[in-house]
């Protein structure tokens, strides 16, 4: 079963969005398989924006991610990373679709709420960056047979 990597930003924690961004993904059908509210340190923000180093908004992009608590969580499903992408919305809040995420919360490409993975294989290297194995759980919701064919 595909699984992918979603992190409620600080500025979603700190406006009360955690409940219902989490419903948004309870309600499509997807199976939560790990959670966690923590602090993200310089050296964890780092690595998982590393692809974005050279870039000019990188130092703020880290002071922003280490400003506060993040909700970290794995969700699985079929076809849960481009979905999950979907029910985010566009990067820009401004350009997001209403009904997504970003298109209902955001205002601000800097203040955008939530981060998910954008394909199966960055999800399976952010899962490993921010979950050990033993904090996954793998079960089946007894209604996944009223969800999936």
């Amino acid at each position: 079963m595909e699984r992918t990597f979603i992190a409620i930003k600080p500025d979603g924690v700190q406006r009360g969005l955690v409940g219902q961004i989490i419903s948004r993904f309870e309600t499509k059908g997807f199976t939560l398989v790990g959670l966690k509210i923590m602090s993200v340190s310089k050296e964890l923000a780092e690595k998982h924006y590393e692809v974005h180093k050279e870039r000019p908004f990188f130092p703020g992009l880290i002071q922003f991610i280490t400003s506060g608590p993040v909700v970290a969580m794995v969700w699985e499903g079929e076809g849960v990373v481009a979905s999950a992408r979907k029910i985010i919305g566009a990067t820009n809040p401004l350009s997001a679709e209403p009904g997504t995420i970003r298109g209902d919360y955001g205002i601000s490409v800097g203040r955008n709420l939530i981060h998910g993975s954008d394909a199966i294989e960055t999800a399976q290297n952010e899962i490993s960056l921010w979950f050990k194995e033993e904090e996954l759980v793998s079960w089946q919701p007894t209604l996944t047979t009223w969800i999936v064919e």
